[in-house]
């Protein structure tokens, strides 16, 4: 259940604007077949969200999932390093989080000078996002742990056809 928005919002991010996605998997990722792969993905993330939030075939969701999760880790976040979110005392910092400091200090004593600071983060800090691996490996992590639990019991679809194949087959 917790996965399913994430899930859904990245695949409808890519359907509405699905010519900016092809076109970015096309010239920021190079990758091969641009517009299959970006179908792919995006029916991917889509299906995958529904069957997620349905607790339906799961362990079949799962895989193609699964998939996604570390060729966006591999593709898209591996050069930023681990960290989603910039944050200098992690242990975790790289050059680019670290080099982030100062970007941030400027960018918040601008804010301070130019524009209504406290207006502006009224719903919370300036952050500058990372944008590593963090995020797509605990989400493949996740939907491992599906694959090999399935989807629990009492909540999903899978549990009450499943009980109830239990049940004719006796």
């Amino acid at each position: 259940l917790y996965l399913s928005p994430i899930i859904l919002q990245a695949g409808w991010n890519k359907f509405v604007s699905f010519e900016n996605t092809v076109y970015w998997f096309e010239h920021s990722l190079n990758m091969p077949f641009p517009t299959i792969l970006a179908a792919l993905a995006t029916g991917t993330e889509l299906l995958g969200g529904l069957l997620l939030l349905l607790g339906l075939a799961i362990q079949f969701i799962t895989l193609p999932l699964m998939i996604v999760m570390l060729v966006a880790a591999f593709t898209v976040h591996w050069q930023n390093g681990w960290l989603a979110i910039s944050d200098a005392s992690s242990w975790l910092a790289n050059e680019r989080v670290l080099e982030a400091v100062d970007k941030k200090e400027r960018v918040v004593a601008i804010l301070q000078e130019h524009g209504h600071y406290e207006w502006l983060t009224s719903s919370g800090t300036v952050t500058i996002l990372n944008n590593g691996i963090e995020f797509a490996i605990t989400y493949f992590i996740m939907l491992l742990a599906l694959f090999m639990l399935g989807a629990g019991r009492f909540v999903s679809i899978d549990y009450w056809v499943t009980k109830k194949a239990n049940l004719v087959a006796k």
